[in-house]
């Protein structure tokens, strides 16, 4: 018996996808890093280098995303 994936002819890059069929989301695997991208103009980058540095407290982590937008 074939699976629907078997049928799918090779392309650049398809190694590389998701086997769960579900598309990347913005901030990768980190529901922090997730969150504040989301919920903020902070780049995924961004949200992992201020994570880094202050925890994973989220209250905190939105008030200095604020105060970084503010200032930038």
């Amino acid at each position: 018996m074939t699976q629907a994936k078997d049928n799918i002819p090779h392309r650049p890059g398809g190694a590389r996808a998701s086997q769960t069929g579900s598309l990347p989301t913005k901030g990768g695997d980190d529901p922090d890093v997730r969150f504040l991208a989301e919920n903020t103009d902070l780049s995924p980058k961004q949200a992992r280098e201020l994570i880094r540095e202050h925890g994973h407290d989220r209250d905190k982590l939105l008030k200095i995303a604020r105060t970084m937008k503010a200032e930038g």
